[in-house]
């Protein structure tokens, strides 16, 4: 069967549970191989450079995605972020990409890994479908999204005598990008500056912003874990009236300490969601705070988990009252990522946006307007490759053949 016999097949019907929701299991296309596997980097820019967090330098303008294309004929392609390596690759020629779908939920079972968003683009291109439905569709039609790149600017020489000016000039860029969401990073005083220092500017820092970016505006903080409980609780106690909407990372993951913060943020009435995990590597590490309610956000990082993972986390922790908002950082294309989980995901907080540009990759369809951003119901994930843009910017890492 083509492609458009198939197309015709399934027409609108709902997707059947028997092949994850993919469409009229009958009719899938059984005589589809992968034919082709081009692998090659895609740097994309920042408007900006990115400064410190309380652990690492200085993060730069620039960031590197490692992307898959797999041809499979009649002008399939599927394109997307993946991490596998050649030879784990070069096994997936000759296949049938229907055959890694589990029969018995969205998701799927390749030797890809967390790297199978390829192979979900080529499904939804094949079927016609964009993929957050054939993740299920259950999440807001429009995604809530947060500018993550409000790191400690600082402490960049350039802005240490005017880092005021600055940080109204980093909101001000994202609110012309379209957000109403900030995450703010603090934790000068684990490294940088002298502990108590580094803990007033952390301050001053955020009334300066609160200020300049208005009540409207929602603010979350990361501390990278470069906090304590004690401090965090001093942070929160000397900035009531600077209404937090999360904190992150503020010490390292602990169920105990994380039950007593929350204990502390319902004692004084406020409204800040405790959020945490992106450092973990699997679902178990996640349970135990899922399940004594220690944490309000999970965060575990898209690239990471792979969309299989992160649906998982969210069904995991659905029960629990938990919302998820996956990690996402020096990577354009996990973005697109988190928002087709977003459309599919019921308890989605919001997607980290590290606000990116490329000329290679056309994301048409993808905005954000009021801190909302709109997701294509175009096939696959939507996204495609400027033709002539990529061959005179990009050299492929290895290009195999059936």
């Amino acid at each position: 069967m083509n492609r458009r016999d198939l197309l015709l097949a399934c027409g609108g019907m709902a997707a059947s549970a028997a092949v994850s929701r993919l469409a009229c299991a009958a009719d899938l296309p059984r005589d589809l191989r992968i034919t082709r596997i081009v692998a090659f980097d895609l740097v994309s820019r920042r408007p900006k450079v990115v400064g410190k967090n309380s652990q690492r330098g200085v993060h730069g303008d620039r960031a590197t995605d490692r992307m898959v294309r797999l041809y499979a004929g009649a002008g399939l392609e599927g394109l997307g972020n993946c991490r596998a390596d050649e030879k784990t690759l070069a096994g997936l020629l000759g296949k049938n990409p229907f055959d890694f779908f589990k029969s018995d939920q969205p998701a799927m079972q390749s030797p890809l890994g967390p790297g199978s968003m390829p192979l979900w683009d080529l499904a939804g291109r094949t079927l016609g479908r964009p993929v957050h439905a054939l993740l299920g569709g259950k999440g807001a039609r429009e995604v809530p999204v947060y500018d993550g790149s409000i790191y400690l600017s600082d402490l960049q020489p350039e802005y240490a005598d005017r880092w005021q000016d600055r940080f109204k000039e980093e909101i001000d860029l994202g609110l012309a990008r379209g957000h109403r969401a900030f995450k703010i990073k603090i934790g000068r005083g684990a490294k940088w500056m002298p502990a108590e220092e580094g803990f007033e500017r952390d301050k001053a820092v955020l009334r300066a912003i609160r200020a300049h970016a208005g009540p409207d505006v929602l603010l979350g903080v990361d501390a990278n874990n470069g906090y304590d409980l004690a401090r965090t609780k001093r942070l929160l106690a000397d900035l009531p009236d600077i209404n937090l909407a999360f904190v992150e990372e503020m010490f390292p993951e602990d169920v105990a300490l994380d039950l007593e913060l929350k204990a502390f943020l319902k004692e004084r009435g406020l409204k800040a969601l405790v959020a945490d995990g992106e450092s973990q590597v699997s679902l178990e590490g996640l349970r135990p705070f899922i399940e004594a309610k220690a944490i309000d956000i999970c965060q575990a990082d898209m690239n990471g988990f792979g969309l299989e993972g992160i649906m998982a986390e969210a069904a995991m922790a659905r029960p629990h009252g938990c919302l998820v908002a996956p990690h996402n950082w020096g990577s354009l294309v996990a973005f697109y990522m988190i928002l087709h989980a977003g459309r599919a995901i019921p308890n989605f907080y919001r997607a980290e946006n590290d606000p990116l540009d490329s000329d290679v990759l056309v994301a048409d369809g993808y905005a954000i307007k009021g801190g909302l951003a709109t997701v294509p119901d175009a096939p696959g994930f939507g996204l495609r490759i400027d033709e002539a843009k990529f061959a005179a910017a990009v050299k492929p890492l290895f290009d195999l053949k059936l």
